[in-house]
C-alpha cells in the first residue's frame, strides 16, 4: 500500500520550503498569494490530504497586498536602515497579508527613476518612493495613479496632485531648527555654508529656504553663502567643503540640508581649523554618531524611520481598501528627533 503524500512531498512538488507549506496549511504567517496558490495546486496534484483545508483557509483570508518601496542608493547607510525598517514593519502586519518589495535606485537620473517606478508598479499594488521632483517622475506617478496604483512620497514630496500622500517630517521646521541651533552655537557674525544633494528634492529645498529665512530674520550678522549642490555624492561634498574652508576664513557654521554628509565630516576631520565650525546635519548614522561624540559636528536632526515605515504601510493599505481614500487630504507628518553629543 502506497504512503499518503507528506508535507515535504508537497514542498518538493511546489518548489518551496516545508516551512512555506506549513504556513499555507496553518495560516501561521502571511504568504504571497501566488506562492500559496502554487502550493495548493501542487498539493491537489499529488493528492495531499490537507489540500482542501489549504484552499479553504486561503479563500477565507484577506487578499495579499504587495507594497513596493523605491529608496535611494543601496550603499547609503540611511537608506539601508530605512529598507530594513520597511521590511520589519511589513512583517509585523500579520495576519493582514502584506509583503514589502524594497528596491534601491542607484541611478538617480529622473528618467531612470521614472522607469524604475513604472517597472515596480507592474509587480505591486501600491508604491512609496523617495524621488526628485521632475516631469519624468511626475508623469510616472500619474501613469501609475491612472492604473489604480496609489503612489506615496516618502521624506520629500512631489508637486503632482496625483500622488496619494506624503509621509515624513515637517521640512520647514527642520530647516528653521537648524537655523536656531546655529544662532545659539555660533558667534553671530561670519559666513555660513549650506549643502543640498539636489534642489529637485522638495524636502531639501524647503529645509534650505526655511534655514535661510530663519537666519535672515534672527541673525543678520551671519552671511549665508551660495548653496553647494553635491548630488548626494560624498566625494563631491568633501572637495566642496575643503574649498569652502580654504576660501572663507570667517566661516563659522555649515548646514548640510541634503546628502554627502560623510564627505563634509571627512573634510572637517582632516582640516586644521583656526576656530570651531558649528555643523548641523541630518540622520543619525554611525559616522554622524562618531562625529558628534568627537565634537566634529554639533547637532543631528533625525527622521524616525521606523515610524515613517509603519505609517507608510498603514496609509498604503488604507488606500487599497474598497472605498479607501484615493488621495490623502494632508501630509502625514511625524515629529523629528534631535541628537547632540550628550544624548547619543
Amino acid at each position: 500500500m502506497s504512503r499518503r503524500p507528506t508535507l515535504a512531498a508537497v514542498a518538493e512538488a511546489a518548489g518551496v520550503s516545508t516551512a512555506t507549506v506549513d504556513r499555507v496549511l496553518n495560516s501561521r504567517l502571511p504568504v504571497r498569494e501566488a506562492t500559496a496558490l502554487r502550493v495548493i495546486a501542487a498539493a491537489e496534484r499529488i493528492g495531499y490530504h490537507g489540500a482542501a483545508l489549504m484552499r479553504e483557509r486561503v479563500s477565507e483570508r484577506a487578499p495579499m497586498r504587495t507594497l513596493g518601496f523605491c529608496l535611494q542608493k543601496r550603499a547609503d547607510s540611511f537608506y539601508a536602515a530605512f529598507g530594513r525598517a520597511v521590511s520589519a514593519a511589513a512583517a509585523r502586519r500579520a495576519p493582514v497579508n502584506c509583503v514589502a518589495v524594497v528596491e534601491y535606485m542607484d541611478a538617480l537620473e529622473p528618467a531612470a527613476i521614472a522607469a524604475q517606478l513604472l517597472a515596480l508598479g507592474k509587480e505591486v499594488d501600491a508604491v512609496a518612493a523617495v524621488a526628485v521632483d521632475h516631469p519624468h517622475v511626475t508623469a510616472a506617478v500619474e501613469t501609475l495613479a491612472a492604473q489604480g496604483k496609489p503612489v506615496f512620497t516618502l521624506l520629500s514630496d512631489l508637486s503632482t496632485p496625483h500622488r496619494a500622500g506624503c509621509i515624513g517630517v515637517d521640512q520647514r521646521k527642520v530647516g528653521r531648527t537648524a537655523g536656531w541651533a546655529i544662532r545659539r552655537l555660533s558667534p553671530g557674525e561670519g559666513t555660513v555654508g549650506v549643502f543640498v544633494g539636489s534642489h529637485r528634492y522638495l524636502g531639501q529645498e524647503m529645509r534650505e529656504i526655511s534655514f535661510r529665512a530663519y537666519l535672515r530674520e534672527h541673525v543678520p550678522g551671519l552671511r549665508v553663502l551660495d548653496t553647494q549642490v553635491n548630488l548626494e555624492d560624498a566625494q563631491l561634498a568633501f572637495e566642496a567643503t575643503q574649498a569652502m574652508l580654504a576660501r572663507h576664513a570667517d566661516l563659522v557654521a555649515i548646514y548640510v540640508a541634503g546628502g554627502g554628509t560623510s564627505g563634509v565630516i571627512r573634510a572637517l576631520r582632516e582640516e586644521v581649523l583656526p576656530r570651531p565650525v558649528v555643523t548641523v546635519c541630518n540622520e543619525l548614522m554611525p559616522d554622524r554618531r562618531d562625529a558628534l561624540i568627537d565634537g566634529v559636528i554639533d547637532l543631528v536632526i533625525g527622521t524616525p524611520v521606523q515610524r515613517v515605515a509603519e505609517t507608510a504601510i498603514e496609509a498604503m493599505l488604507r488606500a487599497l481598501e474598497p472605498g479607501g481614500p484615493a488621495v490623502e487630504t494632508a501630509a502625514l507628518t511625524l515629529p523629528f528627533e534631535l541628537y547632540t553629543p550628550e544624548n547619543v
